[in-house]
């Protein structure tokens, strides 16, 4: 299934399911690759919100999908996108045959992301496995509890859990698959990755996917 996953700059993520592509959080992209039927938004950061690259990857049919706390922002990409779905975290949803489940995201004591914004995760159900998408959080008592096959954790630290931290949440949920994001570009550096990877446990596969 990770062969089915592309990690871009930052936390830009597709997932090239075999009846859905599925983008979180374009941003940087490249080309004009048209190509989404879902784009998941975990919140109004310019990092992870970005209307050029919506339009990059937009089909004009695609489905974006938003936090409702995010909703008035998310206009600005209307014209753009088929329709807009609002969603709020710890629901579980069924949208034109995608299913997921919204996990709060947001940090603990730090202020960039907090809770009360009502910020997502994602668990998103592809090709019979559950892949966790993190977005910008800390280690939380709500993600500790995720249930996922393929888990995508932030592991630059500054705004988000740092690479210890996100080894310890993928130690306690025991995905099949860790995948690191959110570092090497903004905020992190590229050895990161490496430190993320060598705290998880062995029995844990970790694939570091980094294209630009």
């Amino acid at each position: 299934m990770t062969d089915k996953i592309d990690v871009f700059t930052h936390s830009s993520i597709r997932i090239r399911g075999e009846k859905y592509k599925v983008y979180i959080d374009p941003f940087n992209i490249k080309s004009e690759t048209k190509d989404a039927d879902f784009i998941l938004v975990t919140h109004d950061h310019y990092d992870h919100f970005s209307v050029e690259d919506i339009k990059r990857v937009s089909n004009g049919k695609s489905i974006l999908v938003v936090p409702v706390k995010m909703s008035e922002k998310a206009r600005e990409a209307a014209s753009l996108v088929g329709r807009i779905c609002e969603v709020e975290a710890g629901n579980s949803y069924n949208i034109d045959g995608l299913e997921f489940t919204t996990v709060p995201a947001y940090n603990n004591l730090k202020p960039f992301h907090p809770k009360s914004a009502g910020w997502v995760g994602y668990i998103v159900n592809v090709d019979g496995k559950r892949v966790y998408i993190a977005g910008d959080t800390d280690l939380t008592k709500e993600n500790k509890t995720v249930k996922c096959d393929i888990a995508l954790v932030p592991v630059g630290g500054t705004y988000t859990m740092d690479a210890k931290k996100a080894a310890e949440l993928v130690n306690c949920i025991k995905p099949e698959t860790a995948i690191p994001t959110h570092y090497g570009s903004i905020v992190g550096e590229e050895a990161d990755a490496d430190v993320f990877a060598a705290d998880v446990d062995k029995q844990i596969r970790v694939d570091i996917i980094k294209q630009y």
